[in-house]
């Protein structure tokens, strides 16, 4: 996995980069084809605002929240994230494979 992280108004430090990259992780754990991930911080007045795309298996996630923390903004961002990875992940599952009727060929 890719992971881009860029700053508007505001500069990214290694301590920011680092907790970016430790939530982050958490997506790969619910889905394996997550290919590269685009992170935009930015700060305006008080409101902390973070927003990523993600790129899944052919598809783009996208997700924005914004905070009067920085932290907590990422924090949001990555449960949005999460919910929406695993719900693209149940939408690619065959649900009704289950419910097939076994046939005994003999």
């Amino acid at each position: 996995m890719q992971l881009n992280v860029s700053g508007h108004h505001v500069e990214i430090t290694d301590s920011l980069r680092g907790y970016v990259e430790s939530k982050i992780e958490r997506l790969e754990r619910h889905f394996d084809l997550v290919s590269d991930v685009h992170c935009i911080l930015t700060v305006e007045k008080l409101r902390h605002k973070a927003e990523a795309k993600v790129n899944v298996n052919g598809d783009t996630i996208f997700a924005e929240t914004t905070e009067e923390d920085m932290y907590a903004a990422i924090d949001g961002l990555v449960d949005k994230l999460d919910r929406r990875v695993r719900k693209h992940k149940e939408k690619l599952v065959d649900h009704h494979a289950k419910q097939a009727p076994k046939r005994d060929f003999a």
